[in-house]
């Protein structure tokens, strides 16, 4: 029942020198503060959620400059449904737009997308945009771009195991032989490198239910810059701030 992950090619490696580390490879970003962006500015939240667009357009960029491999962002979350409709709508309007706008150029440059999250309540044409980027890019060997939608990381938990209990019940595997690479396969986001580094701008300092499974030991940096102002400058700053730790997963340090 495992889910076949997806071949991913890193990209080049960031240079280390002076004792840094290697890396990160896989960078995530908690895109927030679309809102208060626009609030400061006397302006309607839908307007910081499209400049966030925009930011996100630099980030992926950014990304290809700083040879990373592999990036994921959080969209919306299954807790975003909350918000009022005019604002969800809005939110969905993006990311038709973004598909539309930005597929075949993210194709011309050998960007892999996926969209981990669940897709039950979607509406039909978000889920036909979503099959089509997928598939269009699923060949492509250079930054894999996760675009977390309807996505949160507790529903990513019980999603998989329900389908582990399901296997139980059909008597597919036995209880005993699920393991952490076993439930790691059944979930959204498999196929993915664990994250090395996980970012959060506008200065909160929570997860917020994101990647609660593969970010268990990423390095965590909160950032005080609203995502609409991110620019290339910051996701430099946080690697080479990562070069930096120490990362022990519960080891010794040098």
């Amino acid at each position: 029942m495992s889910q076949t992950p997806f071949p991913i090619q890193p990209g080049a490696a960031p240079k280390t020198g002076d004792g840094l580390r290697a890396g990160p490879d896989h960078v995530a970003i908690i895109m927030d503060g679309n809102g208060r962006w626009a609030q400061a500015r006397g302006l309607p939240r839908a307007m910081g959620h499209r400049e966030g667009v925009e930011a996100l357009r630099r980030a992926v960029e950014a990304c290809g400059d700083l040879g990373l491999g592999e990036l994921t962002v959080f969209s919306f979350s299954t807790e975003n449904w909350k918000r009022p409709p005019q604002e969800v709508e809005t939110l969905f309007d993006l990311l038709r737009m973004f598909v539309r706008s930005d597929l075949q150029r993210l194709h011309r440059q050998n960007v892999r997308i996926r969209i981990p999250g669940e897709r039950e309540g979607l509406a039909g044409d978000i889920l036909e945009l979503i099959e089509e980027a997928v598939d269009l890019t699923a060949g492509n060997s250079g930054l894999t771009l996760n675009i977390a939608f309807n996505y949160g990381g507790r529903a990513e938990l019980v999603d998989g195991a329900r389908k582990l209990a399901l296997a139980v019940r059909e008597g597919r595997i036995r209880p005993e032989d699920i393991d952490e690479a076993m439930l790691g396969s059944t979930l959204w986001t498999a196929g993915s490198r664990a994250p090395d580094l996980i970012l959060r701008t506008s200065g909160e300092l929570r997860l917020s239910n994101f990647l609660l499974w593969s970010g268990a030991y990423a390095e965590l940096m909160f950032l005080e810059v609203n995502w609409p102002d991110f620019e290339h400058r910051h996701l430099a700053q946080a690697i080479e701030a990562y070069r930096r730790r120490d990362r022990r997963f519960g080891g010794v340090g040098a």
